[in-house]
């Protein structure tokens, strides 16, 4: 696997060994993984994107190679930089013999001629790696719900610190929030179902939570769950994904480099084409879960500037909608706000 330090990588390595799973993962620094209550169960590679030769060595005698990592908010250019390390990536997996590509990338329009460059660069990077000879399976979500996750924290901010907001177009565009626990199981799905039938080759697969809300149904939802008066908010032309992403930076603890990318992301639409990710990959247990029940779990997780300092105790299968030691720092903390109506459910 590469990405496993980060959000999703940290939640899907834990389920691939209990669905009994060999893993091993390339890390860069393989110190930020000495504290996991994983890091004895896996077998761990140093070397980055970067390292093609790291890469062959670390996927040798691999059968599924797991990609969840993008350059977004470490690089300038992180379109270049995830074309070029995409591109040594499947050098890498076809001259180690693996037998298939996992690959997490974003929901976006059927039309793809005004992409954000985050999403541009997202559908780059899955046809690299659906040109593979290797069979890739390219898992496409929007908006991922879980303490934690980039797109819920900005949610969460937002929310929280503006009771009142002048706000984009794009709070009114259609997004499928899907719950992190549901990502984490299609994942883990696409590692183990056959390859036959239209899979035989690898293809896109959609994948979303059972509702389609607007961004600002998203915040108004989030404020009912959270226990805050319904939010004002007042939409306008003239805020363009510049100005909206300089805005988010002054409520918002998001790096700027993630912030902004996100932001043009959402004058893009983000939902479901093709809904068939249940027939093949099969559904997630008890279903999908709806986008309130998400907000509650991730919200079931202590918010303050006090953070885990370690991994004591953790069961990171029980519940992947709460905090990890190994998220962003910002992530989790609830900040200062005003206007709060009731105890947080």
């Amino acid at each position: 696997m590469i990405g496993a330090t980060g959000y999703i990588g940290s939640r899907l390595v834990p389920r691939l060994l209990e669905d009994g799973a060999r893993v091993s993962v390339l890390a860069r620094t393989p110190a930020r993984l000495d504290h996991v209550p994983w890091r004895d169960r896996v077998t761990v590679h140093e070397g980055g994107l970067g390292d093609e030769q790291a890469m062959l060595d670390a996927l040798r005698g691999v059968d599924v190679a797991c990609h969840l990592v993008h350059s977004m908010g470490h690089s300038a250019d992180f379109e270049t930089e995830e074309r070029e390390t995409t591109e040594a990536f499947v050098r890498a997996v076809e001259a180690a013999g693996v037998g298939r590509i996992v690959h997490l990338s974003g929901l976006h329009p059927a039309d793809e001629s005004d992409l954000s460059p985050h999403l541009r660069s997202r559908v780059e990077v899955g046809r690299i790696m659906l040109a593979s000879t290797v069979p890739a399976l390219v898992i496409q979500a929007g908006v991922v719900i879980g303490s934690g996750s980039a797109s819920f924290e900005m949610i969460r901010h937002l929310t929280t610190r503006l009771p009142g907001m002048v706000t984009p177009k794009w709070v009114s565009n259609r997004i499928q929030p899907i719950a992190v626990r549901d990502v984490v199981h299609y994942l883990a799905a696409a590692t183990t179902c056959p390859l036959e039938g239209d899979l035989a080759d690898g293809r896109t697969i959609d994948v979303g939570g059972p509702d389609v809300l607007t961004y600002g149904q998203m915040m108004q939802i989030y404020a009912e769950e959270a226990g805050l008066h319904r939010r004002l908010m007042v939409p306008v032309p003239v805020l363009t994904p510049k100005l909206s992403s300089l805005w988010m930076g002054l409520v918002t603890p998001l790096e700027p480099g993630l912030a902004r990318p996100l932001v043009e992301s959402l004058r893009c639409e983000a939902i479901v084409h093709v809904d068939d990710a249940d027939e093949g990959l099969g559904p997630p247990p008890g279903g999908r879960t709806p986008y309130r029940q998400a907000l509650r779990e991730a919200l079931r997780v202590p918010h303050g500037p006090a953070r885990p300092a370690q991994w004591a105790g953790a069961d990171p299968l029980g519940d992947p909608a709460r905090l990890l030691p190994s998220d962003a720092d910002w992530a989790g903390v609830r900040p200062p706000t005003v206007w709060r109506a009731r105890p947080a459910r």
